[in-house]
């Protein structure tokens, strides 16, 4: 599945509908932003990770993105596991998103097994 463009509203929807989510916050004007772009693309369609949903939001619309995002000058990440909120920080590297992607990988896979 390729990244989802959407909005808080889709967001909350979305979290509910699907296991696993991955929402990145992005803005213009964001280098690191801008760097991690193709490696989020890339996770999207990777065979590990399709039962992730990736989400691609505009930071500019939600305060708490927009303020962690001045602040650290990095997107901001949140993962979501049946709708809860697991993980979120800004990231700065490939192998950061990958971490907080393995996370939400195992915490849905013990969730799985427990049912």
């Amino acid at each position: 599945m390729k990244v989802i463009d959407t909005n808080d509203e889709g967001l909350r929807t979305i979290i509910h509908d699907y296991p696993r989510v991955l929402a990145k916050f992005t803005s213009e004007n964001c280098s690191v932003c801008d760097l991690l772009a193709p490696p989020f693309e890339q996770f999207s369609v990777d065979a590990r990770f399709l039962s992730t949903v990736f989400l691609r939001l505009d930071a500019d619309e939600n305060p708490v993105a927009r303020k962690m995002m001045d602040t650290k000058v990095a997107p901001f990440f949140v993962s979501y596991c049946r709708g809860r909120l697991m993980e979120c920080d800004t990231l700065r590297t490939e192998q950061e998103v990958l971490e907080m992607l393995t996370q939400l990988q195992s915490c849905t896979d013990a969730v799985e097994v427990e049912e």
